[in-house]
């Protein structure tokens, strides 16, 4: 009859019935899928006198019982006894695993582990325990360590997954955005439409949406600094860059850009900088990006409304003290 060795219990005081250990689970419901020749009493009878998990055995005769019951129920773990000629534990393995199982699964053989081991872990299993050399308590130790494996597995799938929807989420939040902002653009570049020939160029830009926009008549080297000077404040943030905003706030005055323009390079710039995030997130690209904007349109509006007033006060030379009284009637 096959067995196990009996668990070393050391001379000290008795302990209760169920003396729980940390990491052990106290309670384990398991499928023994075996055949008619060697049925599962011995197993469940090794089981019940290990006082370090309650195990609750349900036995299978056959691999067709076995997957019917897998079908129908749901198990902590799966104990298959490979016995060569009756019932090979690895074919079945590799059948319930090709069929979507994912439950931990175990072999129990006579064989040693040198000769089973690796077989069982490439055809699915998650470990092999001879029943001749190994105890009970080192069988509900790799039992227990097969059902955390798997439920570790199962919450990295579950976080990966989550991941995924929310990287997903954040590129479609990101591609709405750009659509308003082109949207915005649309409807300036549609105010700013003489009347006349421009009418029907007009009406014809409108019904074609965001997208019809004029292209950008900037330097080539205005734009590469704009773009660099993006990816800079996504990493650094505002605190370092502050006289560097300045500076191109003014080049951008001294050659004419609107905010119009200037939005639309940023636009444009932006979105060249998440097609090349991929898979990455963009909640943080889009949210310091925004900021930047945001501030080059106030450095523009400052910049443009000093010109202004200065324009409408244009500074005035002053005579110097004495000189600007009347001069005195000749004689």
């Amino acid at each position: 009859m096959p067995r196990l060795v009996e668990t070393a219990k050391p001379n000290a005081k008795p302990k209760p019935d169920r003396a729980g250990f940390p990491g052990l689970p106290e309670r384990l419901r398991v499928l023994y899928i075996t055949t008619s020749k060697r049925p599962g009493a011995w197993l469940a009878e090794a089981l019940a006198s290990d006082s370090g998990s309650q195990v609750l055995l349900e036995e299978a005769k056959g691999s067709v019982a076995g997957l019917a019951r897998l079908r129908d129920e749901a198990f902590d773990a799966i104990l298959i006894s490979h016995v060569p000629g009756e019932l090979d534990a690895l074919e079945l393995i590799a059948g319930y695993r090709a069929g979507g199982a994912e439950e931990p699964i175990l072999v129990l053989g006579d064989q040693s582990e040198q000769e089973m081991a690796a077989l069982c872990y490439e055809a699915g299993a998650d470990g092999y325990v001879c029943i001749h050399t190994t105890t009970v308590r080192t069988l509900i130790w790799m039992v227990a360590r097969a059902v955390q494996r798997h439920q570790i597995f199962r919450e990295n799938r579950r976080l990966c997954q989550a991941e995924r929807r929310r990287l997903q989420q954040e590129r479609e939040e990101a591609e709405h955005l750009l659509t308003q902002q082109r949207k915005i653009l649309a409807d300036l570049y549609h105010l700013h439409q003489l009347d006349g020939p421009a009418a029907s160029a007009e009406a014809a830009c409108s019904e074609a949406g965001p997208s019809c926009l004029p292209p950008l008549d900037l330097p080539a080297e205005l734009v590469q600094h704009y773009r660099d000077l993006l990816r800079t404040y996504v990493i650094m943030g505002t605190g370092n860059l502050a006289k560097e905003l300045s500076r191109l706030a003014e080049l951008l005055i001294l050659a004419g850009v609107s905010a119009r323009a200037l939005l639309q390079l940023h636009t444009q710039v932006l979105e060249e900088m998440l097609r090349g995030l991929g898979s990455r997130s963009t909640r943080h690209v889009i949210t310091r990006a925004d900021l930047l904007a945001l501030e080059m349109l106030l450095y523009l509006a400052e910049g443009y409304r000093g010109r202004y007033l200065h324009r409408q006060h244009p500074p005035v030379q002053r005579m110097l003290p004495g000189f600007d009284r009347p001069a005195p009637a000749a004689f």
